[in-house]
């Protein structure tokens, strides 16, 4: 399992497209990981476009993969900025060391939703995408600290203490047509193994739905 680090280049023309459409940018990426006509291995990375832009105002995209990517295989001059050398998760994170009761501070933008009547509705409410966190973290193997509040009037029964932002709405603008727009959140906080065998799979599939537009993606940065 590898990371990889890009900075895209505002200049390219290919790169403000793609920018502005997670399905095409998505598309974008495949080919680092398949040769051209070749459709790219199912669940063969997730990526995530970062809110931060680095210290010149390039936009920022990590890729984590099964595979060291060639990103000379995107085939587009200029697209990108700089490519950091791919890092080793399984040796950075030591995944086969990994324990009950370790921490580590997280980042995951994804979709937090219910479904009914077979629709998938996203949760629009802080307390809702909360509980939705915390649902999840119960099924990959971890947990996340409770809100305590010193407020005598404000409940924090089912709290998590737990930074949520960059609220957005994702849709694919190339297919107005037959267009599937996706609510999206921005949780960074921490988190406490409870099963470590669980907790990788998480690591590696990634949470929830929308891996396809940039969601899902599981970053964590052990605490010492």
């Amino acid at each position: 399992m590898f990371l990889s680090r890009l900075r895209l280049n505002l200049r390219c023309r290919e790169a403000r497209r793609d920018l502005s459409n997670p399905y095409q940018l998505h598309s974008t990426l495949c080919r680092a990981f398949s040769p051209p006509e070749t459709k790219c291995p199912k669940g063969e990375f997730l990526w995530r476009l970062e809110p931060e832009t680095d210290s010149s105002g390039y936009p920022r995209i990590i890729v984590q993969s099964r595979n060291i990517p060639d990103w000379g295989g995107v085939g587009v001059n200029g697209w990108i900025q700089q490519a950091d050398p791919a890092i080793d998760l399984k040796e950075r994170l030591k995944l086969d060391l990994l324990k009950a009761e370790q921490r580590f501070r997280f980042r995951l933008r994804a979709n937090p939703c219910v479904t009914k009547n077979g629709k998938r509705l996203g949760l629009l409410k802080q307390d809702e995408q909360e509980k939705w966190l915390k649902r999840k973290g119960a099924q990959h193997g971890f947990c996340l600290p409770e809100f305590l509040s010193f407020d005598y009037y404000e409940s924090s029964e089912d709290r998590i203490d737990v930074r949520i932002s960059q609220e957005q709405m994702l849709s694919d603008k190339q297919h107005s047509d037959n267009s599937i727009r996706v609510f999206s959140v921005l949780y960074d906080g921490i988190l406490t193994i409870t099963e470590p065998e669980m907790f990788k799979i998480a690591l590696k599939t990634g949470i929830g739905h929308g891996k396809v537009m940039g969601l899902g993606l599981l970053s964590v940065v052990p605490i010492f």
